[in-house]
């Protein structure tokens, strides 16, 4: 049977993959940020997962204003990555799952998440950053296979923590219940406080993301209790992305181990958070 065997979470600023490209990891603004996933890139070397699911935001490579689903899962064997003028150069295709795709499909709308399957879908900066970034140094031929699952953090409205965290409920069901032994993360991506627009272009809440973090890891009602307006009134208007993290919550155990948690401000305009789970037994 496939198995979860953790959940992941990581901001997606477009700067990184910059920085990667650029080989600046060891360059003093950047170092203590990317020695933050070290912990995280060891454990993936042990435990060798066979697929990663990564919960992100499109950012107008598939989607754009004029017609956002809630939520977007990909049913495909390969994805594509597109040059998104961040002076980024496209990767090579990413190996997906289509027969796991449409399995955790099925599962989410029989819970009556009505899902966007998508058999083509391009994915961005904010499905390729975190996997460069748990992966790194290794071509995307060396990746585990991967799922992208979408969600609208851009056009309003918007779901919401609790509905997100619900759908991670439902895609640990379907993971339990898929019959090939198959190892799995959960990558939950965005975040943290940042916004990039308006007055208060440039916020950051350290006390509000490390606030996130320790809850998302103890008490995850206290995030599913939040509104959309009081996370952006403390986040900014781009910090809603943490409602992606709960989909990775929902999909492990009520009690969690913590491997490892890194939090560092700023990255770019963000603050940056990294945490490691495991279902605790």
């Amino acid at each position: 049977m496939a198995k979860i065997i953790g959940g992941l979470t990581t901001s997606h600023i477009p700067a990184i993959g910059n920085a990667m490209y650029s080989k600046l990891e060891q360059e003093p603004y950047w170092k203590r940020f990317f020695d933050g996933y070290e912990p995280v890139k060891e454990w993936l070397d042990e435990v060798q997962p066979d697929l990663a699911i990564v919960v992100y935001n499109d950012h107008g490579l598939n989607f754009f204003l004029n017609q956002v689903p809630t939520f977007a899962l990909g049913c495909a064997d390969s994805y594509q990555n597109d040059d998104e003028g961040w002076g980024i150069p496209a990767s090579a295709d990413v190996k997906g799952d289509a027969e796991l795709s449409w399995h955790i499909a099925e599962t989410m709308i029989r819970d009556e998440f009505d899902i966007t399957t998508c058999q083509e879908m391009k994915v961005d900066h904010g499905f390729m950053v975190p996997m460069n970034l748990f992966w790194r140094d290794k071509p995307t031929t060396n990746w585990p296979k991967a799922i992208p699952l979408a969600v609208n953090t851009v056009q309003h409205p918007l779901t919401s923590a609790k509905r997100c965290y619900d759908l991670g409920k439902s895609l640990r069901k379907a993971i339990d219940s898929y019959p090939e032994d198959m190892k799995v993360v959960v990558i939950g991506t965005g975040g943290l406080s940042h916004q990039l627009q308006g007055e208060r272009a440039g916020i950051i809440d350290v006390d509000f993301d490390l606030e996130c973090m320790d809850k998302i890891i103890n008490e995850p009602s206290w995030m599913t209790g939040l509104s959309n307006d009081y996370i952006m009134e403390k986040a900014g208007t781009e910090g809603i992305e943490v409602i992606m993290w709960m989909v990775m919550r929902g999909a492990l155990n009520d009690k969690v181990n913590v491997l490892h948690k890194h939090y560092h401000a700023p990255i770019s305009n963000t603050g940056a958070g990294v945490l490691l789970l495991t279902d605790a037994e």
